[in-house]
C-alpha cells in the first residue's frame, strides 16, 4: 500500500477485517435467529432490518479487502 493509512499496514488491516466479518456474522446469525421465532409481524420486520444491514455490511467489508488487493 501507498502508507495513506496513517500507519495501518495492509496485513493489520486485512486482520482486522477478518475479525470485523467475524462479528458481523455472529450479529447475522443472531438476527436470523429472532427474525425466524419472532412473535409478531413488526418484531420480524426490526429483525430483518438487522439481518440487512449485516449482509450489507459483510458485503462492504468483502468491497474493502477486493479494493486493497486491486491497489497492492
Amino acid at each position: 500500500m501507498d502508507g495513506s493509512l496513517s500507519g495501518v499496514d495492509a496485513d493489520n488491516l486485512r486482520s482486522l477485517l477478518h475479525r470485523l466479518n467475524n462479528q458481523l456474522g455472529v450479529i447475522l446469525a443472531h438476527a436470523e435467529l429472532l427474525e425466524a421465532k419472532a412473535p409478531d409481524e413488526g418484531q420480524r420486520a426490526r429483525a430483518t432490518q438487522v439481518v440487512s444491514a449485516a449482509l450489507q455490511a459483510m458485503s462492504l467489508a468483502r468491497e474493502i479487502r477486493t479494493t486493497m488487493a486491486q491497489t497492492e
